[in-house]
């Protein structure tokens, strides 16, 4: 008999339809009049319930479906007379694929998050990875469907490249080189003649300076793609491989992307609270009690968009009033993590989008705003210590940064001129300054952190626990 996932089961009324049903079994309670197993195969948050009758089956049998055991069941689909849930399966045949000993991982008793890592094989079975997992799913769909929508064209940038996008982080190399005999010049560097690619390359940071050649041509681009750095960071906030959301656009300016940014998050949050229900309602329930009202309030209001030099300015304040902070925030200085969840989370209570950041700590290709006296125009008309970038950062509460964007510099000279101030090296970059070159546009665009994104959604705290398999400094297994 065809199976039937037990989301549909559960919202059938088909009443006394025979029905099979396979999935793996979450609980199993016996007694001498009947037998009870819960049943989930992944499709949704909820178990089927089904109902035995002891004696029609072989008690052996019976006994080895414990906790973690895959079976197909093929019975009557019933009305439940449970309280919250409307139908179960009254059994009539058991089929079992699949035996669980009393060394599964997964028994049904409280552990850690850290614990179920080293079983990050087995992990994805339970109700709280199942539930991430389906929210994952559901939020790339938004992306694509988002953009599409919106006229975007979804564009491949390579993984493998000779370029570092400048700064965006330590990269992982790529080579077929012999690594126990690697051929050296006269000053000891490694000769790159004989590899693969005849040069240095590494696993690309991010896709956004070859997106920026796709939207000087089709105008609007996204890339949706893993990224890698290879930074020795073991915090709740960072991975060796994750997931990039990097959209481009040309002849859009600052308010544009502001706009853009705002209205593709609100979206991506709708899509959650509309979709996911009955995964949201159970992380709500056993991870984080104000998760849906934290998402619904995400749509409430328009997000603050504040300078950088506001920022300092209120958070220097604050300093003054009493707060204490872990780093420094004085202008100039790029903000931790605590000091923009302070501006989101206990000044504004919104989702702010931080602008103008001062040139030294942001990227090369970022258009600067125009000077006026000894600085760049900051809040309300204030005159910044020095020039400042036009950067529009989205910082959310819980998270911080979500969102880093920008417009980029569209002029050669300008951007030669940046090029040189800070003496970079463009050898790999001289396709990157051709853009500027031929038909040059103004374009903004931005990049969304996908497990930043999967950490709001669903309130986890490690960001290791919403990707299926995490790479992190020495764990790159499964």
């Amino acid at each position: 008999m065809k199976r039937t996932k037990i989301v549909d089961a559960l919202k059938s009324t088909e009443y006394g339809k025979e029905i099979t049903v396979k999935g793996w079994v979450r609980t199993h309670r016996s007694s001498k009049a009947v037998d009870f197993i819960a049943l989930n195969d992944g499709s949704t948050i909820k178990n089927i319930q089904v109902v035995v009758d002891p004696a029609a089956f072989d008690e052996e049998t019976l006994k080895q479906i414990t906790t973690g055991a895959c079976i197909g069941v093929t019975g009557t689909l019933v009305e439940s007379p449970a309280q919250g849930q409307a139908s179960e399966v009254q059994g009539q045949k058991i089929e079992i694929y699949g035996l669980c000993g009393s060394d599964y991982p997964m028994q049904k008793k409280g552990q850690s998050f850290e614990a179920m890592r080293k079983n990050a094989h087995m992990r994805l079975r339970t109700n709280t990875f199942g539930a991430v997992m389906r929210i994952r799913h559901n939020m790339a769909m938004a992306i694509h469907t988002y953009f599409h929508e919106h006229g975007f064209f979804y564009f491949h940038t390579p993984l493998i490249t000779a370029s570092d996008c400048e700064g965006a982080g330590n990269m992982f190399q790529v080579t077929t080189k012999n690594l126990y005999d690697l051929k050296k010049d006269e000053q000891g560097k490694i000769i790159y003649d004989d590899d693969f690619f005849g040069e240095q390359t590494s696993l690309t940071v991010s896709g956004q300076l070859e997106g920026e050649l796709g939207a000087t041509a089709l105008g609007a681009i996204y890339t949706f793609g893993p990224t890698f750095r290879a930074e020795n960071s073991n915090t709740p906030r960072h991975l060796a491989e994750f997931w990039m959301v990097e959209p481009e656009v040309a002849f859009i300016d600052q308010e544009e992307l502001m706009d853009l940014e705002e209205d593709f998050i609100k979206y991506c949050v709708r899509w959650a609270l509309d979709n996911c229900k009955d995964d949201l309602e159970f992380l709500n329930k056993m991870i984080d009690k104000t998760l849906i009202e934290r998402l619904e309030g995400v749509l409430k209001d328009s997000f603050v968009r504040l300078p950088y030099t506001e920022g300092i300015n209120i958070l220097q304040e604050a300093i003054k009033n009493g707060k204490k902070f872990e780093f420094p925030c004085n202008w100039g200085d790029d903000l931790a993590s605590e000091h923009e969840r302070y501006l989101v989370e206990e000044h504004f209570k919104k989702p702010v989008i931080m602008t103008d950041y001062p040139r030294e700590f942001k990227s090369f290709y970022m258009k600067q705003n125009k000077e006026q006296g000894e600085g760049s125009i900051g809040y309300k008309g204030a005159v910044a210590p020095g020039p400042t970038m036009q950067g529009t950062d989205v910082l959310f509460p819980q998270i911080g940064e979500i969102i880093g964007g920008s417009v980029r510099e569209e002029s050669f000279e300008k951007l030669n001129a940046e090029v040189e101030r800070r003496k970079m090296d463009t050898t790999h970059l001289w396709w990157y300054m051709d853009t500027r070159r031929w038909g040059s546009c103004p374009h903004a665009g931005f990049g969304l952190g996908f497990e930043r994104l999967i950490l709001f959604v669903t309130g986890m705290q490690n960001i290791r626990d919403v990707i299926p398999f995490p790479r992190t400094p020495k764990n790159a297994e499964f």
